[in-house]
């Protein structure tokens, strides 16, 4: 039965020399569904998967798989298979031996083998493959037949710790595609780690947003982004501005100088928050019409859009926009309510949002894991 929970960790805690590495972890993960683990490298997200693996054990807490505990299950008893940055294929065997391998093991009768294969193969578009050496592959193609080879048992989840990290930007794209295109028709719960947020957008149901070791929020893609908890989602999943602000009354938010509405609501009266405005919301105005008004202290062609860093009351914003601006120019700002997203101050407040140090190579993350 779909939309059941396949996966639930319950209060998960991971201590690695004395660091807490996972702090009091809850999360369901549905049977079918497409799920992210998203941070910054040493967050945690990949010591999440080993545990769900069975790499790992918990010190606190517990891990279930289709409501049974597990925390004591070795991994090759888990309905569970894992796809690492590094495919680990069998460099003496072909591509159909490197798919079977697994069918061999598990002593499945052998009538059986070929026409599984076969299926694998076609799912990952590798018909006609089925001979080659795998160290004559491409990496795209190599991937697809680690695909394979974890699918081929069907395992009921299949986890991805950054597979996709090792292949250029095109490919990347693509397998991107493909793998969302693989879980679809396959209806197995995915369970996938990266640290590149339009990865996780692209691909997935859920997105878990992970930070020092605790899940910042949990939604949909749309959620993630429209909706942050905190100004570390805001920061991480996009460009943000990240402003001070008071929240006067429902609908009402008070910053940068100005009184704006907004749609947002539950908030106390006069309770200081932090507001996010993404920068291709801005509306840019002449300088005598704007709620504010600033000054560009940057102006960058993107190709299809300019990037704009505007000195607002010496906070620098970020201003996405399809018109030609110049440094030095003074421009007035408009925002619509709706493109107003008013949080809750966090340990995360002051931390995020401000443009005064921006730089392209600031925002990249490492390729790799080290947790």
């Amino acid at each position: 039965m779909k939309n059941r929970n396949i996966i639930e960790l319950r209060n998960v805690t991971l201590s690695f020399d004395g660091e807490k590495i996972l702090d009091s972890l809850d999360l369901s993960v549905r049977d079918g569904e497409f799920v992210t683990f998203l941070g910054r490298s040493g967050c945690g997200k990949t010591t999440t998967l080993r545990i769900i693996a069975g790499f790992l054990t918990p010190d606190e807490g517990d891990v279930f798989f289709d409501g049974v505990r597990i925390n004591d299950v070795p991994p090759y008893k888990r309905s569970v298979n894992t796809i690492f940055q590094r495919y680990a294929l069998f460099p003496h065997l072909n591509v159909y031996e490197n798919v079977a391998f697994g069918l061999r093991v598990s002593k499945t009768p052998k009538n059986e083998i070929d026409p599984k294969v076969r299926e694998m193969l076609r799912l990952v578009n590798l018909e006609g493959y089925e001979k080659r050496k795998v160290t004559n592959l491409s990496g795209g193609q190599q991937q697809r037949v680690a695909i394979a080879r974890a699918l081929v048992n069907r395992p009921k989840v299949l986890l991805l710790d950054e597979p996709l990290s090792a292949l250029d930007a095109k490919l990347r794209k693509d397998m991107q595609v493909e793998l969302r295109r693989i879980q679809r028709e396959t209806g197995i719960t995915f369970i996938f780690v990266t640290h590149d947020q339009e990865e996780a957008l692209s691909m997935s149901d859920t997105v878990v947003v992970m930070e020092n070791g605790k899940i910042q929020q949990i939604g949909t893609p749309v959620d993630i982004y429209n909706e942050p908890k905190n100004a570390f989602v805001a920061d991480f999943i996009g460009e943000s501005n990240i402003i001070d602000g008071v929240m006067n009354r429902d609908d009402t938010v008070t910053f940068a100088g100005h009184t704006f509405t907004c749609v947002d609501e539950g908030f106390e009266k006069d309770e200081p928050v932090d507001v996010v405005i993404r920068p291709e919301d801005v509306d840019i105005v002449p300088s005598k019409e704007g709620m504010v008004k600033g000054k560009i202290t940057q102006a960058t062609f993107k190709g299809d859009y300019y990037e704009l860093i505007v000195d607002v009351k010496g906070f620098k914003w970020m201003v996405q926009t399809t018109d030609a601006y110049r440094e030095g120019q003074t421009i007035g700002i408009a925002l619509e309510p709706d493109s107003i997203h008013v949080m809750h101050k966090s340990e995360f407040s002051g931390l995020y949002g401000d443009y005064s140090t921006f730089s392209d190579e600031m925002d990249e993350d490492p390729e790799a894991e080290d947790e």
